[in-house]
């Protein structure tokens, strides 16, 4: 297994030192960074001092080490709009982000595996249809449009929860929190509803057709001729094999949660890196696009090297196999 993963971490640096090369090209080739940083009245003395400390005057070889060699140790420069360290900015606004997609995440997970496992096990039941029926609202509405639904319900027409901020946080370290008030609670429900709800009924589907096809497999009708009790069968036997595409597609779900929260935040003014994504491209902001650019790729190939490892213990065949590919 020590091969397996060092193999996939080795694969993992080849991605990330590909996606460090797509950001340097964005912030090396997309607009002027002097004239970000400048104005008509810098002097041309001030411009080469500025540019030979941003090595601006080196080849692109050596700017290109040089941008990986401080990104690994979290500078990615100034914001062209701001005027602060890109990777304070970043962490700012991280803890938002991370607890809305946490939060949206779990109720996926939750709702999505209680209601694909009722709907396998009863099939023809009435609720399983009416809830087959009402998941097509959220695979097909867009996540703005049901943003803006909940808004109008909740918000405008019964007054219960607020429309939009993260309500009062607690500082913790440099962690802010807003679960640990009343505010902060009311105020992520409408954002991860929003934002869990395609990832609910996908999840529910998935565990619904994985598990039907499951108890059609020869080994759970021997099981049923061996008088294994039911509530074993299906959680013990049919559930565990369905897991494997299931990991899939929820390790994948949860760094598009991240990456794409970007509409949800906008949508209730959620003050996260999504946001600040949307901020810097209406500004063109570019330190600040490279930086979420690598960071969305970090969180997408360490899920990615999550779920290899969990199919690695999940799935004996891979382990079989990779043991006689050794051999």
């Amino acid at each position: 297994m020590t091969g397996f993963i060092l193999r996939r971490i080795f694969q993992s640096m080849l991605v990330m030192l590909a996606v460090a090369l797509i950001a340097f090209v964005v912030i090396r080739f997309v607009g002027d960074p002097l004239e970000s940083l400048t104005s008509q009245e810098t002097r041309l003395e001030d411009r080469e001092i500025m540019m030979q400390r941003l090595g601006l005057d080196r080849p692109v070889v050596f700017q290109f080490t040089s941008f990986v060699q401080r990104g690994l140790s979290g500078d990615f420069g100034i914001s062209y709009k701001q005027q602060e360290p890109v990777t304070r900015m970043i962490e700012e606004r991280l803890p938002a982000t991370l607890e809305l997609a946490l939060a949206s995440a779990t109720l996926a997970l939750v709702l999505g595996g209680v209601l694909g496992i009722h709907c396998a096990l009863k099939p023809e039941n009435a609720l399983t249809h009416f809830i087959m029926t009402a998941s097509l609202i959220g695979v097909s509405l867009p996540t703005f449009l049901i943003g803006i639904g909940l808004i109008y319900l909740f918000s405008v027409e019964l007054g219960w929860l607020p429309s939009f901020g993260r309500g009062e946080t607690v500082k913790i370290g440099w962690w802010t929190t807003g679960l640990l008030t009343l505010s902060g609670w009311r105020s992520i429900i409408l954002p991860a509803i929003t934002l869990s709800l395609f990832q609910t009924t996908l999840l529910m589907r998935l565990i619904r057709a994985e598990m039907l096809e499951v108890l059609r497999q020869d080994y759970i009708r021997f099981a049923r001729a061996r008088g294994l009790p039911q509530r074993r069968i299906h959680f013990g036997h049919a559930l565990k094999n369905t897991l494997v595409p299931v990991i899939t597609v929820a390790g994948l779900q949860l760094g598009s949660v991240i990456a794409f929260a970007v509409v949800t935040e906008t949508v209730f003014q959620w003050p996260g890196v999504g946001s600040l994504f949307i901020n810097s491209v209406q500004s063109v902001d570019v330190p600040v696009m490279a930086a979420y650019l690598v960071f969305i790729a970090l969180l997408f190939v360490l899920i990615n090297l999550v779920v290899d490892i969990l199919y690695y213990a999940v799935d004996p065949r891979l382990r079989v196999g990779h043991t006689s590919g050794e051999a």
